[in-house]
Formats: C-alpha cells, structure tokens, sequence
C-alpha cells in the first residue's frame, strides 16, 4: 500500500479481502484482512463506548492475542494513546486485560475496564468478545493527525508519523512482502516491537502470528528457530 499518514490507514476499508492478517497458534484463532479490520473498527466503537477520546490513555496487557492487538489498532483510530502496560497504580480512560485479572482492578468513576477470554464477574465490568461481537463496524468520526500521540512506552510517547515511518523502514530493509508470515516472539511491551511485529505486517499484507512451541514462519521479531531475524536495536 501507499506509505500511510495514520495507524487507521492501515485498516482502511479497501483492504478488506479474504487473505489472511493475523494467526494467534497456542489459541488456534485466525483472522481474514476483511475480518481483521471490520473487527478494530468494532473495537474502536466499544472503546469509545467506554469514554475515550483523542488523547486519552488506554492500557493494554501485552498478551499475545488478538484483542490487544485489535485494542491497539481500534484506539488508534479515536487519536488515542495505547501503553501496553495495564498496572493497577495508573488510571487511564480505559483499562484492558485478561478476565483472570479482572479482580485486581477497582477504578474510581470515569475510568473503565474491560477484559476478554470470558464474561467478567462485576456488572460494571465491559465483556469485550460481547460487546464487540455486537458493536457496528462503522468507521470512527475522528480526526487524527500524524502528530498525534498513538504509543507510550519506556517514559517517551511517539506519533503516528513516528511509528510508521519506522514500520515502513522495517518492511523495505527485511523484504517483507505480501503473505509472509511475521512471527511476533517479544514483548510488544517494546515500541520496537509495535513497529515490527503489530505494524509492519500489516502494512505489508504479511500474516501477523503470535506463535505457539512449533511455530516457524519467516520473519522473526525477537528470537527465533529459523527466521530472518529483525534488528530491534535499529528499529527505533
């Protein structure tokens, strides 16, 4: 595709078609490009759901899933900040973690949380498969900007123009091409790892694929068996 100017024109509705975006192995789930980017509109809509807003904080678990991910590429299209670390001593607008940690969270008013991988105990907890099972694909009415604030990671916080120009870097120094499989094997917890395990795949119509002890694919972002291997230290 044309370099994108935001996150959100890496899920624009043209490319939704039936190849595949996305393979989570240990779990056994699997996303179609047509899925993938119906389904981080539906996220973006149950985040706004919950308040959030351009500039607003949204923290994440770093799981390798798909709802983080589809969290990731949702929030960025309300012009909201991700952290891909949900810790109960800070309060963003919205918080997003595995069911089984939803008892570690008691947010004050105004601040939200939602967990995925079953239905949650407390009725003011959100059920993110439910909700966004049942939310409208509609694209968000935002205004994003390139300058804008999508990730905050390590005490620094980086643009849409940042992150993606680092993504389109990694995907012409490593070849990456249409159908390749790009195998996620660090922490995305790392904006390195944002950069080339949740942006550069998609960007270049490769199957993002957070593996399971057999997985191999063709690009490793962090260690791996026998993939080509991406240089984090020079991503940015």
């Amino acid at each position: 595709m044309a370099d994108p100017a935001v996150v959100g024109d890496l899920v624009a509705r043209d490319r939704r078609t039936s190849a595949p975006a996305l393979r989570a192995d240990a779990s056994g789930r699997s996303y179609s490009y047509y899925d993938f980017v119906t389904t981080s509109y539906k996220a973006g809509n149950v985040l706004r759901y919950l308040g959030v807003r351009g500039g607003d904080e949204v923290a994440v678990a770093p799981d390798f899933l798909p709802e983080p991910l589809l969290t990731f590429y949702g929030a960025a299209q309300l012009g909201a900040v991700t952290v891909f670390d949900a810790d109960i001593s800070s309060l963003p607008r919205a918080t997003v973690v595995g069911v089984e940690r939803e008892s570690e969270f008691d947010l004050p008013p105004g601040h939200k949380l939602a967990v995925y991988g079953g239905a949650p105990e407390r009725p003011d907890t959100t059920h993110w498969e439910k909700e966004v099972w049942s939310e409208n694909p509609a694209v968000h009415p935002a205004d994003v900007s390139p300058a804008d604030t999508v990730l905050r990671a390590d005490g620094q916080t980086y643009t849409h123009a940042d992150l993606l120009d680092a993504a389109v870097a990694v995907v012409d120094e490593y070849g990456i091409g249409v159908g390749d499989e790009v195998v996620v094997r660090d922490s995305f917890a790392r904006p390195s790892v944002v950069v080339s395990g949740l942006l550069a795949p998609i960007l270049a119509g490769s199957v993002l694929v957070f593996p399971d002890e057999e997985t191999v694919g063709d690009v490793a972002v962090g260690e791996g068996p026998e993939e080509r291997r991406v240089d984090l230290a020079g991503v940015l």
